[in-house]
Formats: C-alpha cells, structure tokens, sequence
C-alpha cells in the first residue's frame, strides 16, 4: 500500500478517534436507547419546549453516531478494495479505492471539526447583529451586503433566518440590522465572525475612487432553558416605538415596537415584530444573550484577545479584509487565512474562513503563531 494512502487511512483513524470521544462512543447506543424510551411517553407532548428538546437532543446523538459509522464503514470497505486490488493486479480498483479514501479524509476531517463546537453554547440557535462603522453610505452599503453574505450562509446551512431589526442608511444600505439565526450549531459558527470586517473597492456611487469602509459584526448566543441568566427588572427600561425603514418583506411598520435598555451595561436591544407581546418576548431574550455573552468574554478574556477586535468599527480593529480593488482577495487577519474567490465569500462562502478561526481556538494558538504557519 502506498505511503500517501496510508496516510489518508492513518487520518480518517484519527478524525474516529476524536468524534468517538466527543460523543461518548461507550454509552451512545444507552443515551439513544433512553432518548427512544422517553419519546414514548405519552405525555410528552404535554410540554412542547421540553418535546421539542429532547427530540432535538436525540436528533444530534442519532446524527453523530450515523457520521461515526458511515465513516467508519466507508474506510473498511476502501482498505479492503484496496487489499483485494493488489492480491488480484487490479490497478483500476486499487486507484478507485484510493481517490474514495482522499475524499474520505476531506470529510472526516470536517466532521472532526464541527465536533470542537462543543463549548456550553455552540449548539444553540444565534443572534447576528450587523453595524455599519466607519464610511458613511459606503459603510451603510457594505453593512447590507454583509447582511447579504451572511443570510445566504445560513440558507446553504439549511438554518431558519429571522429578521429581528433593521435600520434603513440614509441614503443606501443599512445602518443595522439583527438576525436571529435557527439550527444546530449556528452560534458555534458564528462566534468567529465578531469583530470588525473591512472592505476596500471602487465607490459604486459614481465617485470613481477607491474607498474603505467598516462595519461591526456581533454573535450572541440565543439563550435556552440550559443557561440561567437573572434580570433585575430595576435595571432595564423598556420603550415602544413606531417602527421605520426601508419597507418591503422585511420591515414592518408597527407602533408597537419595543427598545429594552439595560442601565448597568448600556446594552439596547430592540425587536419590530407586530405584536407588542412578542416583541418584549424577543427583545428580552436578546438582552439575555448579549449578557450571556458578555459573561463568556469575562470567563475567556484571555482567549479572546487573541482573535477577537474590540472597539469602534474603524481602522486597526479589523479582523478580516476584503480587498475588491486593486486586487481580489478575503484576508483573515486573525489566522493568515486568505483567498482570491471574493465572489464566492460574499455570496456566502464562508466555511473555509470560519474553520481556520475555530482550529487556531481548538488548537490554543496565538493569532501571532497562526498568521507565521
């Protein structure tokens, strides 16, 4: 056998090892067994969120143990081939074997870096708020096509998309706008995109010189019955509002918006929806997860100073550049992580950009280390 195929078997052993330790190979096929006998119950339905719950919960276990063992089946047929192959002279079965083994490593190595998303929150849905910074309307235009980026994202994840809030620019764009984003490990994704994002083109706006502009982009956990967060309803004013913007799909034009403030941390956060009730309901929620996340940056101030921008949207806090013009290219200055495909990044493909950030986090490397590799 040779070298390069023993090394894409000796990988995809690897990548078992470490899923088979994330999810408890020992008590998997018990906790499923569990899960099946409580899905009988039948009261269970007598309270949907916690239904709701456990099926999800058993949903990930069932998925994790049928990537563990697809994996698994998949590299002992591939070996055998292979073996059978070279008893029998057969170069044609060999080289098939050995290109599905290739492939093989590509996603079990995927697979094996989605299950680092194992931090108390990854697995929840997200919120994503997204600022324009410094520019003005050239801000408030690149604010909207992050936007854009990020809902197509989502979409070719398969996750739900919710438009909480949107602020209209002025004249183009947007000033801001929150996301709530829905599916299994969304904020575990997401996480990585917080800092600031930095683009320089060509002025769509018939000025024909080259300009640089900022926008702001925030992850926040959407916070589930797992994580106690108290609010002292002393601390917090809650205002309603008329809501404004552009119109279309997206907006709704209500009175009965709702703006929560939160005195000790100055943090606002506002829902548009068209009930009154709902929208406390959201925006409390939000609030919630802006102060869950304000408590894993205190636990983690030390990690998250080595990737994560602090301060105002503007020059020397970027975390990523996208360069339009003189040259095409996405940078991810936390990693060193770069590629020519801005097309692709800005309609929504971000995976590769996002993995580099959540390996240099597993990894414990500094964002020096990771810009020198």
């Amino acid at each position: 056998m040779r070298a390069e195929t023993q090394g894409h078997i000796d990988r995809v052993r690897n990548s078992l090892k470490l899923l088979g330790q994330r999810m408890g190979l020992d008590t998997a096929s018990h906790r499923l067994e569990e899960f099946n006998a409580m899905t009988e119950d039948p009261d269970l339905w007598n309270d949907p969120e916690k239904a709701q719950k456990l099926m999800r919960d058993r949903q990930i276990l069932v998925d994790q143990i049928g990537t563990y063992e697809t994996i698994e089946g998949q590299l002992t047929d591939n070996v055998e081939l292979i073996e059978l192959g070279e008893a029998e002279g057969d170069e044609e079965v060999v080289a098939e074997a050995e290109a599905a083994l290739a492939r093989l490593a590509e996603t079990a190595a995927k697979k094996e870096l989605e299950a680092l998303l194992n931090g108390e929150a990854d697995a929840n849905d997200s919120f994503l708020e997204i600022k324009a910074g410094a520019g003005g309307t050239e801000a408030c235009d690149w604010a909207q096509m992050l936007a854009r980026m990020y809902v197509r994202w989502a979409e070719a994840r398969g996750y739900e998309v919710e438009l909480q809030e949107e602020q209209a620019g002025a004249e183009a764009g947007i000033k801001s706008a929150t996301y709530r984003i829905k599916g299994h490990n969304a904020y575990g994704w997401l996480k990585s995109e917080s800092g600031t994002h930095r683009l320089v083109r060509i002025s769509p706006f018939g000025k024909g010189t080259r300009e640089t502009s900022f926008a702001a982009v925030g992850a926040y956990p959407v916070i589930d019955d797992n994580i106690e967060i108290e609010v002292n309803p002393a601390d917090i004013r809650i205002d309603t509002f008329r809501s404004s913007g552009a119109g279309g799909q997206h907006v709704n034009t209500t009175d009965s918006a709702v703006r929560i403030t939160h005195a000790p941390t100055g943090i606002v956060v506002t829902s548009s929806e068209k009930s009154q009730h709902r929208n406390r309901e959201i925006a409390m929620q939000a609030l919630k997860s802006r102060l869950y996340q304000m408590e894993l940056d205190r636990r983690n101030a030390e990690v998250n100073a080595l990737h994560e921008a602090k301060g105002d949207a503007g020059w020397g806090n970027q975390i990523r550049s996208y360069v339009l013009q003189p040259y095409q290219m996405v940078k991810d200055l936390r990693t060193g992580f770069e590629t020519s495909d801005t097309s692709g990044v800005l309609d929504g493909d971000l995976d590769g950009l996002m993995a580099a950030t959540l390996a240099m986090n597993a990894s414990g490397k500094s964002r020096a280390d990771a810009q020198a590799e």
